[in-house]
């Protein structure tokens, strides 16, 4: 049998919940935040943090808008306890932030947390232990009441250490770790118990925190769970429900959500997720979505380049280029049809319009992103993208037409050298293949004169660096020059399409303009630029005959050097 044997797992047994209310309701307001970056997410590092890189991360926390922030174990390390001393006796803790530290209920831990947080002005005491039935049967070989009483003799340290440091304003939270593979009527046991002891008010409430310690069920089942949970807790109105979800099944996020709906009123989790094995729940992309739902997340991160920078120079750790809202990619088309749609989406949105942009959730704007970032381009890309970056970059507000013609020549490009290209090589490209294509023909000067309601021009220009003169007449001066250019190189020329615009981008030309020729049957482009639009117009005409032209030159060369 193969060792890849799924029949060794059980699945998980949800609840019977027919009348569940949770599903038909919506989040309206943002819970409220505990960051465990200093403790979960420290405890997870390969090389832990430094007490620099703590204060570092602290500050990042604090000016994000957390008012809540678990600091460390104190009574597990010395080099937490040393930090949480550092912080109060240098009095770096904001009046309106309250640190919270982590121990299990045993009474030297319990003792030596209280120590670390002697002289904090408010704080949590956040008291845990484990209650599924896996750690009950082999890990503690206690039954339930053996269990619950930890519980409740871990809840009299806290109680009675908290009275003897009474000049700090104490919050008391206490969590069933492994909430998710504890029975639920078992779990509510334990923590009425808890209750019992710490006597909250609904003025004065504990944290009952339930972690889902290993995902082991979907969002919904964990969702049933905290709905269970908060209609049989028997003091509801004194708890504040907490919930501390990991990512082993890739769903904290969305089993964070979901619980909130089901009653919960309070999240635990990291920056970005970091934590054991997959990660906590990541409280960027959680704050995020009700963001982009309009719901304020009462989170600052608009910095979201700042976050990055700080959370990976604490951790050591990367951020995916996929990574919800953070990653470097997360705003970026490289498709053809995505950036068509983005661009045609971004120039007809007024500034005060809701938001509705294709392909993009939420304006990276809001998080300190740049439009030109959001699209990119390789071989997968298409017209609507390369168009973008041009006028983005360069101001050039190519037509249709010219999009189709240009986007080919940077697929080209983007699939012989395998690799992304970037804004300044198709601004090279653009240039090379049409604005500085001047052989054979190029445009020295002309003169102009009306006569019949024609324009009359003579135009001089060098045909293969030598110096020539040529006549034309038209309606306009556009088509005297393609009459002129015609009766001189022996070539049928229609011009097919004709555009210009102010080229605000550049400080040495003030217009640009694009022009289409039939050249023989076959459809050539051309663009041209300068602050004369008389002769940007020419110049564009030059560049689409340059181009049969040119390619002839080099056919018969190529020719001539192989006779030879």
């Amino acid at each position: 049998m193969s060792d890849f044997n799924h029949r060794k797992y059980v699945p998980f047994q949800p609840l019977k919940m027919p009348q569940r209310q949770w599903p038909d309701r919506q989040i309206e307001h943002a819970p409220l935040w505990c960051s465990v970056d200093l403790r979960d997410g420290n405890q997870a590092l390969i090389d832990p943090m430094n007490v620099a890189q703590k204060l570092q991360m602290f500050k990042l926390l604090v000016s994000v808008g957390f008012k809540q922030i678990e600091v460390g174990f104190p009574a597990a390390s010395q080099p937490d306890f040393d930090f949480v001393r550092r912080l109060i006796d240098e009095k770096l803790i904001p009046d309106d932030v309250s640190v919270q530290v982590l121990t299990q209920a045993r009474q030297d831990l319990i003792e030596r947390s209280f120590e670390a947080l002697q002289g904090a002005k408010s704080a949590i005491m956040h008291v845990y232990n484990s209650t599924s039935t896996v750690q009950r049967d082999q890990v503690f070989g206690l039954d339930r009441e053996g269990i619950k009483q930890i519980a409740v003799n871990g809840a009299r340290m806290v109680r009675d250490c908290a009275a003897s440091q009474s000049a700090t304003d104490w919050t008391f939270e206490y969590s069933p770790e492994s909430f998710t593979g504890t029975e639920i009527d078992y779990a509510v046991e334990v923590c009425d118990a808890v209750m019992d002891v710490w006597q909250p008010t609904a003025e004065k409430p504990c944290i009952i925190n339930l972690p889902a310690t290993v995902e082991m069920a979907t969002p919904n089942v964990y969702a049933d769970q905290i709905e269970w949970f908060c209609t049989h807790l028997t003091r509801r109105d004194a708890a504040i429900i907490s919930l501390h979800t990991h990512n082993d099944r890739g769903c904290a996020v969305a089993a964070a959500e979901l619980a909130v709906m089901a009653g919960a009123d309070r999240v635990e989790g990291t920056l970005l997720g970091n934590g054991e094995r997959t990660g906590n729940m990541d409280i960027v992309t959680m704050a995020m979505n009700l963001y982009s739902q309009g719901i304020d997340p009462e989170l600052d991160l608009s910095n979201m380049d700042e976050i990055i920078r700080c959370v990976k120079a604490c951790t050591q750790l990367p951020v995916h280029p996929r990574h919800p809202y953070a990653g470097e990619l997360v705003f970026t088309a490289f498709s053809g049809s995505h950036q068509d749609a983005i661009r045609k989406c971004l120039n007809q949105r007024e500034e005060n319009d809701p938001w509705q942009v294709a392909y993009l959730p939420i304006d990276p704007a809001d998080l300190g992103r740049s439009y030109q970032e959001v699209i990119r381009i390789n071989s997968q890309s298409g017209k609507g993208g390369i168009a973008y970056v041009l006028e983005q970059e360069f101001g050039m507000q190519i037509p249709r037409w010219l999009q189709i013609d240009f986007s080919g020549i940077v697929q080209r490009h983007a699939e012989i050298t395998e690799a992304e290209v970037d804004p300044e090589t198709i601004g090279q490209l653009f240039r090379q293949h049409y604005i500085e294509r001047q052989q054979p023909y190029q445009l020295n000067g002309y003169q102009l004169s009306r006569e019949d309601k024609q324009e009359r021009l003579v135009a001089n220009v060098s045909v293969n660096n030598v110096e020539t003169s040529i006549k034309g007449s038209g309606t306009g001066v556009v088509g005297a020059f393609v009459d002129a250019l015609q009766k001189h190189c022996g070539k049928n020329l229609v011009l097919v399409e004709y555009n210009e615009h102010a080229l605000s981008h550049s400080a040495g030309a003030d217009a640009a303009t694009y022009v289409q020729l039939n050249i023989d049957g076959l459809r050539y482009c051309g663009v041209g630029t300068s602050s004369d639009i008389v002769s940007a117009s020419m110049q564009a005409i030059l560049s689409a005959v340059n181009q049969p032209l040119s390619l002839d030159t080099e056919v018969v060369a190529g020719t001539e050097q192989a006779i030879a």
